[in-house]
């Protein structure tokens, strides 16, 4: 037969099957192969619901993201206010006339007027509102196919966890949350909006989740429309609850063989004014990461390699003044 109810990682050979030898599979073969694989997949997510709570696994991610959970803590607790406030501007010389400078009207002084204008904050002012982010990452086939090849899944997984332990106790600076793509789906809810994992537990059950999820999907790409619905959630939300809106999408990089411009997710960045998107490539064959990066707008994408240069990554992001 070809291919199997879910794929192989680290100490199996890698072995993409060619697009005419998928061509050639009959749909009524596709569906059975796809019902079995949903099959297989829920018994795995059973089976995650049912483990005990494995300490030592859990701390064996933790120890080695500690410096950059740290790193990143600090980068949080320093970040300023960045959202403009609708102020009276004052001493201009049109706009609605000033009550304040009846006595400077009659001695003929020019500047009497004010308008309603956005003012930026003073450099320094501490956060009144929070910043909104949704991390988009990346559940496609080829993040666990080629996990063994460059450790990108892992480095997610990394990655996601140090969110989740660099964000916690600072909700009045960050809300959050974190939703994937596959083939099969373009929005997977995996932490809800003011819905953190509680404990340990919680999030190392996420992390099996995700390493599940990339295991028995369907091969394909929903990197475009999960930018696009993360974009127009954001947009959604009402200006007075948000200090600055960000997305963030992790992505292993594999454009060229789903088809996907650089140019249109480039547009695709750029495309709303409130809301700040970047991409972060964590895995990459050859020079597919540095291509891809290579083709967008500047300062839009960022290859990440090595879990260290995250944090590094993040703070350029947050403390980035392209729009402001």
């Amino acid at each position: 037969g070809i291919g199997g109810r879910y794929r192989l990682d680290s100490g199996h050979e890698v072995y993409q099957v060619p697009d005419d030898v998928k061509g050639a599979v009959t749909e009524h073969i596709r569906k059975a192969a796809r019902e079995l694989g949903q099959k297989v997949f829920k018994e795995r997510l059973k089976e995650i619901e049912m483990s005990e709570y494995e300490h030592e696994v859990y701390e064996k991610y933790l120890n080695k993201i500690s410096s950059e959970i740290k790193m990143l803590r600090s980068i949080i607790e320093s970040l300023e206010a960045k959202s403009h406030d609708r102020q009276w501007v004052r001493h201009r010389t049109t706009g609605d006339w000033d009550e304040r400078k009846l006595i400077e009207g009659i001695i003929g002084e020019k500047s009497i007027y004010k308008y309603r204008a956005d003012v930026p904050p003073e450099p320094g002012s501490p956060q009144t509102k929070a910043k909104r982010l949704r991390l988009v990452v990346d559940l496609s086939a080829s993040m666990y196919r080629f996990n063994g090849v460059d450790n990108r899944l892992e480095r997610q997984c990394e990655c996601v966890l140090m969110f989740l332990e660099s964000l916690a106790g600072f909700e009045h600076k960050f809300v959050y949350d974190i939703v994937g793509h596959s083939g099969d789906e373009h929005s997977i809810e995996l932490v809800r909006k003011n819905q953190p994992p509680k404990n340990n537990k919680e999030r190392l059950k996420l992390l099996k989740l995700m390493y599940t999820h990339t295991m028995f999907c369907s091969s394909g790409d929903n990197t475009l429309s999960a930018l696009k619905t993360a974009i127009d959630a954001l947009q959604a939300e009402p200006d007075d609850t948000v200090d600055e809106r960000f997305v963030i999408v992790i992505s292993d990089a594999n454009f060229e063989r789903y088809g996907l411009s650089p140019k249109v997710f480039g547009k695709m960045l750029q495309s709303n004014e409130n809301v700040q998107c970047f991409a972060m490539f964590i895995g990459s064959l050859g020079q597919q990461a540095i291509h891809l990066q290579q083709n967008l707008p500047s300062g839009k994408g960022f290859v990440c390699l090595e879990t260290s240069q995250i944090p590094k990554v993040l703070k350029t992001i947050f403390t980035s003044d392209v729009l402001h």
